[in-house]
């Protein structure tokens, strides 16, 4: 008798992003002809950017002929991108890593999944409320959520409220924690950590001899200048973090597939007797036992990024998806809206009108006026009440569905 994990009985059937691909097209059949116009998934709306093509279709012709042919690369990463992450993302701001604490992989999400297989079922998981789903998705998933309390939060999962009140800035917990997901600037409230308040986690992390996922997939779209873009220009931090960046947001590679993880040396676990095991090491053993690697097309167009051309083409891009958020955070401040991020991020995150549930929201916005915003109770029981904006879209698309909200108001 083949036995399944129950854990995965304790979610709901659907993802949150399917169930809302599912509403969208449901809305479809009723209204054939609607023009909807999408400004809650984190998909991205601008082309590749001519080096990134020219990039790639260099590695297609390379393939293309005996001579440069390659199978099989290492599952790691080729060290080409791995020296360009390291030069242009760390060097630039004054951490040095080697080329062995790299991982190239094929998207954060798929990393920050995977990131627990090498811990303990037994670790205490933290993270902050609201945020991110995978995060407590990929808890309950391994096994390690507890149960269900009667208050809908799981028993071994501690809620880090991030609030209006206090600016959705987390503050450090008072229970035990063992691993902590950080997501900065964060989605969904578009939120960034100043050095001093990313401090105080390295600084916990370090005394509690936990361990800090950081996932910084917004990091490219940073403004202000006391924002770190990396946690390792904390002082320490390379004890205790993991970072997780993608391509995806930063150069539009969401169908393309490329991130990469950094795990330095120095951060170590332990095993029930107190012996200290080097994290890298185990999450090399992972890497190259479950992955054969990133393509080498998909590689050569994310170096490309790294060039002087790339990174103005780079730069571009991010100017362009934040100057939608901006028109999205003034469009609704006048109209009344509760508004955070749309800074430091291209998520805008919106108190809804009249208290009313995030869903019924998405719903009504999406019947009324055919424009769809995420729903924030999908981001934890802090995001009820309250909805996430994109400036992902086209700036055509991004002012009309704001000329539509403001009508509809």
């Amino acid at each position: 008798m083949a036995l399944i994990n129950e854990n995965y009985l304790k979610l709901s059937e659907y993802y949150f992003f399917d169930e809302i691909e599912q509403k969208i097209n449901a809305h479809k059949v009723i209204k054939p002809n609607a023009q909807v116009i999408r400004l809650g998934l984190g998909d991205v709306s601008q082309p590749l950017t001519g080096e990134v093509v020219k990039a790639m279709h260099a590695a297609v012709d390379e393939l293309s002929k005996r001579e440069t042919f390659r199978g099989y690369g290492p599952e790691t990463g080729y060290r080409f991108l791995i020296n360009s992450i390291i030069k242009n993302d760390y060097n630039s701001r004054g951490v040095n890593l080697s080329t062995d604490e790299v991982f190239i992989s094929d998207g954060s999400k798929s990393d920050v999944g995977n990131i627990g297989h090498i811990f303990g079922r037994d670790n205490i998981i933290g993270i902050t409320d609201p945020v991110y789903p995978v995060y407590e998705n990929a808890a309950v998933m391994g096994g390690r959520s507890g149960y269900m309390r009667d208050d809908n939060l799981w028993s071994n999962i501690v809620y880090i409220p991030c609030t209006p009140e206090n600016n959705y800035v987390p503050q450090l917990p008072e229970e035990k924690v063992d691993i902590i997901y950080l997501c900065y600037p964060n989605n969904p409230t578009g939120i960034a950590l100043t050095k001093a308040d990313l401090k105080k986690w390295v600084d916990y992390a370090i005394e509690n001899h936990a361990i800090i996922i950081y996932d910084g997939a917004y990091c490219a779209y940073i403004q202000e200048p006391d924002i770190p873009h990396s946690i390792y220009e904390i002082k320490g931090a390379k004890k205790c973090a993991i970072e997780i960046r993608s391509f995806s947001k930063t150069a539009g590679f969401t169908g393309l597939r490329c991130s990469y993880t950094v795990v330095p040396h120095e951060i170590v676990g332990f095993t029930l007797y107190g012996n200290a095991v080097e994290v890298n090491k185990l999450w090399n053993r992972r890497a190259t036992t479950y992955y054969n690697g990133t393509s080498y097309i998909v590689q050569r167009g994310a170096e490309a990024i790294y060039s002087k051309q790339g990174t103005k083409e780079i730069r571009e891009n991010v100017a362009y998806y934040m100057t939608n958020a901006k028109i999205i955070r003034e469009e609704l401040e006048k109209g009344g809206f509760t508004v955070f991020g749309g800074i430091n991020s291209p998520h805008v995150w919106v108190k809804t009108p009249y208290n009313m549930p995030s869903w019924r929201f998405f719903q009504q916005l999406l019947y009324d006026i055919d424009v769809v915003c995420t729903p924030g109770a999908g981001f934890g029981q802090g995001g009820e009440g309250w909805f996430r904006v994109t400036g992902f879209n086209s700036r055509e698309n991004t002012i009309e569905a704001m000329n539509r909200i403001r009508k509809w108001v």
